[in-house]
């Protein structure tokens, strides 16, 4: 019996030991429409044949639409469906109102001390593990080594933000159309201000102090906000105020990017020698830093929880013990290489020689180790998250904070303006919801 069928049994057992999964209990999953997942539910017949008391249902939508109809859900216990598929963002707001269930209790070969530290903590609440992550990821520089090496300059592992300056500067050729950096400026919570946020961490800036008062209008928020515009108007391409993660990308896979910093999910995408003509140009470094101690990289996992209002929790844990597990790992592996398995939440992944061949892997997995989301700031925070702020509030704030930034960049106000603005509007919000 292979690995992740023993593993699969060993749970059915556990469970059916104590009465917990009746004959064809159905479990309902809604889910992204990724790659990831979509391979998930081609590999679940896997899981179906081990469990046959199991009938899995499947719902899978659009990224805005799939959110969409999970909050609603959980928020009225509505018991549609037995295993949502959520963020980093969402996990610490539902788990601290008592939405989801618990998953502490998952069976010990399932092996939650594997779980990386940086991506555990950001889906514990108060001791307890609400959500299992199905992959990880954080943010890094990506950059074109043979211009790096055209302009005299090599890369540090580690890079501070003035290194990226020198090297944006020197690998700019406009008349060429190579600009030397590239980075978010679409307007959105999870487009521009997910890097700004994680920037300007690094420039030991946050979003509120300890005392839920925001600093949108401080100096350390100003510094980073003007050096980004800075990199932006001298080095970066033009119309990059409506540019976000896929125009990024595409830039950079035609060769126009001499840098470009975003996720490092990105990785496998820039080194596909099938959609990228810079393919075997690429190299990897740890988002910038300051010497402040932050380096200015996110984190974010996309994992498996089970809502409170479902009515088949055992059998619910069951599957996410077995979709969230090495052995399924190692099933992807076996079936579509080890560049393909979903990345960046277990010790042992990154302890595997096969997956230490994947070029990026290393990186990635320094990247992810260096974000904390309890402590994603130079001085402390009263929040939890790197590029986001654990609030229901926060995404209707950080919208509109990500718009009055992108209209700097676009020339149609100052850096001073669009921070003035942004603190006005957050302390309203905040003030209106009782902070």
């Amino acid at each position: 019996m292979s690995l992740h069928k023993s593993l699969a049994a060993a749970t059915a057992m556990t469970l059916v030991m104590s009465g917990a999964v009746h004959a064809q209990t159905t479990v309902t999953i809604a889910t992204v429409n990724n790659g990831d997942m979509v391979r998930m539910q081609g590999l679940s017949d896997e899981f179906t044949a081990a469990h046959p008391d199991i009938q899995l249902e499947w719902v899978t939508l659009e990224e805005n639409v799939l959110r969409q109809r999970v909050t609603q859900d959980i928020a009225a216990k509505g018991g549609q469906f037995d295993v949502m598929t959520i963020g980093t963002y969402e996990v610490p707001i539902w788990g601290a109102q008592d939405w989801l269930v618990s998953l502490n209790d998952l069976p010990a070969e399932w092996d939650a001390d594997d779980i990386l530290p940086a991506i555990r903590n950001g889906l514990t609440v108060d001791g307890e593990l609400y959500a299992a992550p199905f992959y990880g990821e954080s943010s890094m520089v990506m950059y074109r080594k043979d211009l790096m090496e055209n302009a005299g300059l090599e890369m540090p592992e580690a890079p501070t933000w003035e290194n990226i300056k020198e090297a944006a500067a020197a690998m700019t050729d406009k008349e060429n159309e190579i600009y030397g950096v590239c980075l978010r400026g679409k307007a959105g919570w999870g487009e521009n201000m997910a890097f700004l946020t994680a920037m300007a961490n690094s420039f030991g800036a946050r979003w509120f102090d300890e005392e839920w008062k925001p600093e949108l209008n401080g100096e350390e928020w100003a510094t980073a906000v003007n050096f980004y515009m800075d990199l932006m108007n001298n080095y970066g391409p033009p119309g990059a105020s409506t540019n976000g993660f896929n125009e990024n990308l595409s830039l950079f896979q035609q060769g126009k990017c001499g840098m470009w910093i975003d996720a490092t999910v990105a990785a496998s995408f820039v080194t596909n020698p099938n959609d990228s003509t810079v393919a075997d140009k690429v190299g990897f470094a740890l988002a910038p830093d300051n010497g402040l101690g932050k380096r200015g990289n996110w984190l974010w996992a996309w994992s498996l929880a089970i809502p409170a209002g479902s009515d088949a929790t055992d059998a619910a844990k069951t599957f996410v013990a077995w979709a969230t597990s090495k052995e399924y790992t190692e099933l992807v592996a076996s079936k579509e290489g080890w560049a393909n398995v979903p990345p960046g939440t277990r010790t042992s992944l990154y302890e595997n020689p096969e997956y230490s061949k994947v070029p990026f892997a290393a990186m990635t997995l320094g990247s992810i180790n260096a974000a904390d989301p309890t402590a994603p700031s130079v001085k402390p925070v009263p929040y939890t998250g790197v590029q986001f702020v654990a609030i229901p509030e926060f995404a209707g704030i950080a919208t509109q904070v990500g718009q009055e930034i992108s209209a700097a960049l676009a020339g149609q106000q100052s850096v001073e303006e669009a921070l003035d603005k942004a603190q006005a509007l957050t302390a309203d919000e905040m003030e209106a919801a009782g902070y």
